[in-house]
């Protein structure tokens, strides 16, 4: 996966000519400082670059076209120190074409009460010159985040940290191939969609391949080889010595090392693959599959070439982050009175960058796909907020369903369940929540996160032009109904 650290956020400082060259020095002084302290904090994974001080629409449109050129800029921060008359920014944001952020932000944190005067002021406009700016984002209809607050305040430099994430994980978006090994499950409806209209939409490109382009790479990996990775495994996992030494083991290592060939040797960020598309492999991928999505990979089953996609770009942004990001899907209930949770789960292929200690490798029969008994890992996961999150195609657009959920640590073992799995409360309640989920037209695959909030997809749906509903604590039922009726007819109207 490429490291984030090696993309660039450019904060570009708005100002003028009628303040006087000493003003324009300050102004620069200034904003080189807020872009230094800004790309030294932990919170911010991006370098931030200080390009300096815009004063005239060719300077304004000559940085936001390089900003849109620059192959390592995945973002715009843009900040008005004093007034910045907005029709010079007219053609400098029509030629940006990168992510916007505005800080209102100002130099100083406090008025200086007994020294202030009219140099001061005319110095520290930022409070309306941000205003005058905002007005030309808005006529312009410049999707953008606008982040409110001193440059030295935790709260909005934490804002800006997870807009930068989000900026870099559209720019990954936007070169991602996705490998869809095999076709969709059949007869399954949700894990279709229009493929060209994704590629239009968020930049990554789907295509299919059948399983003799996997099984060519499968076949060309040596027995040392799989000696070697059945060696990682057992450094790695907790492993019985029937499961060290068993054939099915070394099955599922030749499969991951294949399948790691055919990936890289494709330059794919993300893959699927279909019980019902196996040709001669011997078993499902598991554990490969597993492993992939811990080393960056975005992955969903039976063909769901969204779930995928936003899997990879979501471990993208998440790098450094803890808490981990799965592939997921709500499997089965647990009715309480009062108090009902999900049991998450899929038939192998969880992620183990979100498990609670260290993984079982085993190996177990699977009832589907008529293929040899897989080798898996099996964990827990610890408790804490969680987000999952589903990219969906509603014909005549895309939308991000949100639920905020509350992982809870299990009550009992589970010694009969050969998979990983994880157990949530949703919020508001499961009744509410799997209520809205089904009105919003949810997959039954997600995107399980710890590390990112519905922020994240607040951003990344911003970015994208793409509608986001969102089941929280605060949903209910008669006001999410009502959203989605004003959802329908705005977006039929105004989707571009």
């Amino acid at each position: 996966m490429t490291d984030i650290k090696q993309y660039e956020i450019w904060f570009l400082t708005g100002s003028q000519h009628l303040y006087g060259e000493e003003t324009l020095k300050n102004v620069a002084t200034h904003a080189a400082e807020i872009a230094k302290s800004l790309h030294a904090h932990s919170a911010i994974p991006c370098q931030v670059k200080d390009k300096g001080v815009v004063t005239t629409p060719d300077e304004i449109y000559k940085a936001c076209k390089e900003a849109s050129d620059s192959p390592k800029c995945v973002g715009v921060i843009t900040w008005m120190h004093t007034f910045s008359p907005a029709k010079m920014w007219i053609n400098g944001l029509q030629a940006l074409d990168k992510p916007i952020l505005h800080f209102h932000t100002q130099y100083n944190a406090e008025i200086p009460w007994s020294e202030i005067d009219m140099d001061f002021m005319n110095e520290n406009q930022s409070a309306h010159g941000g205003r005058e700016y905002g007005f030309m984002a808005s006529r312009l209809r410049k999707r953008r985040k606008v982040v409110v607050g001193h440059w030295q305040d935790e709260a909005a430099i934490q804002k800006i940290g997870t807009w930068s994430r989000v900026a870099a994980g559209w720019h990954y978006l936007q070169h991602m191939k996705v490998a869809r090994i095999g076709d969709n499950m059949r007869q399954v409806a949700v894990t279709e969609g229009d493929k060209v209209e994704a590629q239009m939409r968020f930049g990554f490109a789907v295509n299919g391949y059948g399983i003799n382009d996997l099984e060519h790479f499968v076949n060309q990996v040596s027995p040392q080889q799989v000696d070697k990775l059945v060696q990682e495994y057992a450094d790695t996992y907790v492993i019985e010595n029937d499961v060290r030494n068993s054939q099915n083991l070394k099955d599922a290592a030749q499969i991951e090392l294949g399948l790691k060939a055919f990936l890289e040797d494709g330059g794919f960020h993300a893959f699927t693959d279909t019980f019902e598309n196996l040709g001669n492999l011997k078993q499902l991928p598991g554990i490969s599959a597993q492993r992939l999505m811990a080393a960056g990979y975005g992955f969903a089953a039976e063909g769901d070439w969204k779930t995928s996609a936003l899997l990879a770009a979501i471990k993208f942004m998440s790098q450094g982050l803890e808490g981990g990001t799965s592939f997921m899907e709500d499997y089965t209930y647990d009715f309480r009175s009062g108090r009902s949770r999900v049991l998450g789960s899929h038939m192998l292929e969880i992620c183990p960058s979100i498990a609670s200690g260290k993984p079982s490798c085993q190996v177990h029969p699977l009832g589907i796909g008529g293929k040899d008994d897989p080798a898996r890992l099996v964990f827990n996961v610890s408790s804490g907020p969680a987000i999952n999150v589903s990219l969906i195609d509603m014909g005549n657009r895309f939308r991000f369903l949100v639920n905020e959920v509350e992982a809870v640590e299990p009550e009992h073992d589970l010694p009969k369940l050969p998979v990983a799995r994880v157990l949530w409360d949703p919020q508001p309640s499961l009744e509410v929540a799997a209520e809205a989920w089904i009105h919003g037209g949810g997959a039954h695959h997600t995107v399980f996160s710890k590390p990112v909030t519905t922020e994240f997809i607040e951003d990344l749906a911003d970015i994208a032009g793409v509608e986001l509903v969102v089941i929280d604590k605060d949903t209910r039922m008669r006001d999410f109904k009502n959203t989605l009726n004003w959802n329908e007819m705005y977006y039929h109207i105004f989707q571009k």
